[in-house]
């Protein structure tokens, strides 16, 4: 049995917490700095973990590399599971020709593609989400918005803003329930608590989508549309949240934005379409890019081009109706991973021993279903489609390796104890840690791509801090949630899907790079936000 230590290097949780810094300083300056491949990046935190955690931490060498393992296990289902078949799902699209299609039907939302940028990114995106998460949100709107005419790098740009602010709520409210049960905190006033923190962001996350995708142009010429899009998410989620339930609230906010940004569209305020470089600079002046079909498709090719996507949303809609959910769940398979055994600090049993498959409930296998309802709308032949299947596995194989290196790296670190160094160490922090408590999930995201995950680790630590500290142990808990959402950006999971899905393995570090700033600016505005909430000026918003 092991039993985390908090400070294992000289008795001093300063010193512990330098160190268990280590992996995180590996992975951002061999991917930002150093720029290189991602598996790279991740294989190399990955062992500095492994020597920190049986050197330093003395967890035995065998107990090291089978938290790994477990790791390992997780990157390949559910989330390769997952986006491979997302993006296998969008291959069908180009296989048979629908891609054009698509995209044509897109230039029916507005004639200004920056305006179907916030649609899909935004609004689908959280739709997204709200339904599957773990990937599924970026693998597909990211190749929607490459039909669109978006270089593949500011479309997997524009994607990753896209998917902030939805992640507190999503799937379905996961991150919220997660929290409770691991803070005994009741879920109804966390979800409360969350939804008055993050629509505050939610309002000017569609004017950093534009700067992303037109740079100061795009702010310049739709920050009405973007501010009527943000603030009708911002509201939906606000009620949602506070007087309906958090799992409904990112599917209301999606709908509400996607509509009075549509009514503000229709009423003439975007007039104008704008075209997207082929390269990676300035945009192009209007009519730089050849313009779109004048003959419309016909009425069946059209369905069939939305076919797949609205598949999908349906196929994630029955699956949370109550008998088939109740279905679905009990084909899960909770197991204790075999050697593996751990407890935290305190003496209680880790929770990151036990690994659960589930097998029918996963957003794989749900995606799996979708596809084959696709294969058959678009009359794929079995042949062809399996046979696209594994092409994309294949192109995928970099992707893959990135993200196995990177779950191995969070589980180590987590079985290790050195994510709780971390935490506890950022916890004595006293009354500023009203402050610090964001960046605490968003570090737990950037590093575990889930804001899930980043709550079940973080999320009983922020209540601990919060009652040495005096402050409100609902607000710090929720505040790791809101925080978390940001960190979606810079995830290397998130980067790594991203890139995979527009052909852009091997340069996730030029996306981290461009995320990196827009995903501190907007934890900044978080920080602010819940250490006000801390004090008697908007001690009011805590319920």
């Amino acid at each position: 049995m092991y039993q985390q230590p908090l400070q294992p290097v000289g008795g001093s949780l300063a010193l512990s917490a330098a160190c268990a810094a280590l992996p995180l300083l590996t992975l951002f300056v061999l991917l930002g700095v150093v720029r290189t491949r991602a598996w790279v990046a991740a294989f190399g935190a990955l062992c500095v973990a492994v020597v920190l955690a049986w050197w330093l931490w003395g967890m035995p060498l065998p107990q090291t590399l089978l938290a790994a393992g477990q790791g390992a296990t997780f990157a390949l289902f559910p989330l390769v599971w997952t986006f491979g078949t997302a993006i296998w799902i969008h291959r069908l699209t180009v296989h048979t020709g629908h891609f054009d299609t698509l995209r044509q039907g897109f230039a029916r939302i507005s004639d200004d593609r920056r305006v179907q940028a916030l649609v899909i990114a935004f609004c689908f995106g959280s739709l997204l989400e709200a339904l599957a998460g773990q990937g599924t949100p970026v693998a597909v709107t990211t190749v929607m918005l490459l039909a669109l005419g978006f270089t593949p790098l500011r479309a997997a740009a524009v994607a990753l803003v896209g998917n902030t602010v939805p992640a507190a709520f999503g799937p379905l409210g996961l991150p919220i329930t997660t929290l409770a049960g691991v803070t005994g905190l009741p879920a109804t006033e966390l979800g409360m608590m969350a939804g008055r923190q993050v629509p505050v962001v939610a309002v000017v996350v569609p004017l950093v989508l534009l700067a992303v995708a037109d740079g100061r142009r795009g702010v310049r010429e739709l920050w009405r549309p973007a501010l009527a899009c943000g603030g009708a998410f911002a509201v939906a989620q606000f009620v949602t949240a506070n007087w309906l339930t958090a799992t409904l609230a990112d599917i209301t906010a999606a709908f509400a934005g996607a509509g009075v940004l549509l009514l503000v569209v229709r009423r003439g305020a975007v007039r104008r379409t704008v075209a997207v470089p082929v390269g990676g600079g300035p945009p192009e002046r209007d009519g730089d890019l050849p313009p779109e079909p004048d003959t419309p498709a016909p009425a069946g090719s059209r369905w069939r081009a939305y076919a797949p996507y609205a598949t999908i949303v349906a196929v994630f809609a029955v699956s949370q109706v109550p008998a088939v959910k109740r279905l679905l769940d009990a084909g899960t398979l909770a197991v204790s991973w075999p050697g593996l055994h751990v407890v935290t600090a305190s003496g209680d049993p880790s929770p990151l021993t036990t690994f659960r498959f589930a097998w029918l409930a996963a957003p794989g296998s749900l995606l799996l279903v979708a596809g084959l309802i696709t294969v058959a709308l678009l009359r794929v032949p079995p042949r062809e489609a399996v046979g696209l299947y594994g092409r994309t596995l294949f192109e995928l194989r970099w992707a893959v390796l990135t993200v196995v290196g990177l779950l191995a790296l969070s589980f180590t670190m987590n079985a290790s104890g050195q994510v709780a160094t971390l935490g506890v160490w950022m916890a004595g922090a006293g009354g500023l840690f009203a402050v610090l408590a964001p960046v605490l999930g968003w570090l737990g995201v950037a590093l575990t791509g889930s804001d899930t995950s980043s709550n079940s680790l973080f999320g009983a630590l922020q209540v601990a801090a919060a009652q040495r500290a005096g402050l409100d142990p609902v607000l710090l808990a929720a505040a790791n949630a809101s925080g978390g959402t940001l960190g979606k950006m810079i995830s290397l999971q998130n980067l790594t899907i991203a890139a995979a899905a527009v052909g852009l393995t091997g340069r996730e570090g030029d996306l981290f790079r461009r995320m990196f700033g827009p995903s501190v600016l907007l934890l900044a505005l978080m920080c602010v936000l819940v250490g006000l909430q801390a004090t008697p000026l908007l001690s009011w918003m805590v319920p």
